[in-house]
């Protein structure tokens, strides 16, 4: 039976503006930063409290496995915020949005309350949209 993802891939449109939005940015730690060949390396990175899960920043390039009409239309579709990648939690969402703010990160909203909970929207340097939670959205009632 499954027990858990532990890698999953983030499609970034340049992989060395990536690792700097995701580790300089976000604060992200590197877990893998191998050469693969020539312009290629396999470069993973995961929340600093949460070393078991792995995201690849995946460059989309033409390439064997993304030709060029293909490439194009990820890039594109990328850049537009299409692809919303996930939800990551903080303890004190308003003091992350102002420190992320500070550092460049665009928001798309601000925190606001919702039904289900507070929620901040922010892009990655591709495009990629993340919703920002405090831990207390997912039932955890000291917010740790």
């Amino acid at each position: 039976m499954i027990t858990k993802m532990t890698v999953t891939n983030i499609h970034v449109i340049d992989q060395d503006s990536a690792y700097d939005f995701y580790v300089n940015k976000l604060g992200f730690k590197v877990v893998d930063d191998i050469p693969m060949g020539p312009d290629t390396r396999w470069l993973t990175v995961s929340p600093p409290d949460q070393p078991d899960l792995q995201l690849v920043l995946f460059p989309v390039k033409v390439s064997k496995m993304f030709p060029k009409e293909t490439a194009e239309t990820l890039i594109d579709l990328i850049k537009k915020g299409i692809f919303g990648c996930g939800v990551l939690t903080c303890t004190d969402i308003y003091a992350t949005y102002e420190e992320l703010k500070a550092k460049g990160v665009e928001f798309i909203k601000p925190p606001k309350k919702e039904f289900y909970g507070t929620e901040a929207l922010f892009k990655d340097d591709s495009g990629n949209y993340f919703s920002l939670q405090p831990i207390s959205n997912f039932g955890n009632e000291d917010g740790v």
